[in-house]
């Protein structure tokens, strides 16, 4: 028996979806200041270092064969990272250290959900930026340094679009880690780290024995994978990656990275 009282809500009430925790995580990320800064530092960055770089390779007027000038904006791409993997872990981590996860996964339940909407909102905002950023470097790049070769349609997609991705991927890697420590700092440390960990550790491998891991570590380090980005040959050996194949490395690390992320995510308390 049904009461003629019933109230009925004037609001329609439907079913939550992954648009609604998109909306809610990019109110969240352009909301706070730490974005602000961290893209802010990352835009100087690339800048000041990518545009002093090719201040000084054009006043040197040295040769440089068939090489282009957008090989110089890893200079500005390397330092840039490090405010990347910044933005990346405090995405998640920080709502670890205030509480606020736990308001997160109240308003939705859906865990993957809500890992899966950060790290969207994530890449697309980062990836965004940087290539836009990259694009303008680099024009400003093959303006100033007169000596260098005009580049292909190739390395422009790769010195732009394929900056922005890597260096957005690796935010998503550093996003993953930090899901997976739920510690700010200590998310940022592991991450830079793996960052200049390999390529130190390589300069003090003076035993034979070691010569193939110093090798391994000097061709697969991160920065130089940065470098390798804007190469078609491979810059570190035969058989090293070069061209778009550092994104795919490090898109396939993300990915088993993320999977560890969504496990841990929803098997253990906040």
């Amino acid at each position: 028996m049904t009461t003629p009282y019933a109230y009925v809500s004037p609001i329609p009430v439907r079913k939550a979806h992954l648009g609604d925790a998109l909306a809610s995580e990019w109110t969240k990320i352009r909301s706070v200041r730490s974005t602000m800064w961290t893209l802010g530092v990352m835009v100087l960055l690339m800048l000041s270092i990518g545009l002093g770089v090719a201040a000084i390779a054009s006043a040197s007027k040295a040769p440089m064969g068939e090489e282009s000038a957008l090989g110089f904006g890893f200079f500005g791409m390397l330092p840039a990272s490090i405010c990347v993997i910044t933005l990346g872990v405090l995405t998640i981590a920080s709502e670890y250290g205030t509480g606020m996860i736990r308001t997160t996964l109240t308003a939705c339940p859906s865990r993957s959900r809500v890992l899966a909407a950060k790290a969207i909102v994530f890449f697309l905002l980062v990836f965004t930026v940087t290539t836009v950023v990259a694009a303008l470097v680099g024009a400003a790049q093959v303006a100033i340094v007169d000596t260098a070769a005009t580049p292909s349609a190739g390395e422009w997609v790769r010195a732009t679009v394929g900056a922005g991705a890597y260096l957005a991927t690796l935010g998503l890697l550093s996003l993953a880690v930090g899901t997976l420590i739920r510690h700010s700092a200590g998310a940022i440390t592991v991450m830079i780290g793996l960052l200049l960990l390999p390529l130190v550790a390589a300069m003090f491998m003076f035993s034979e024995a070691l010569l193939s891991v110093q090798e391994f570590l000097y061709t697969y380090a991160i920065p130089s994978q940065m470098i390798a980005l804007y190469s078609a040959v491979a810059p570190f050996g035969e058989d090293g990656p070069a061209g778009w194949e550092p994104l795919m490395i490090m898109t396939a690390v993300t990915a088993v990275a993320f999977g560890g992320a969504f496990a841990l995510l929803n098997s253990r308390d906040v």
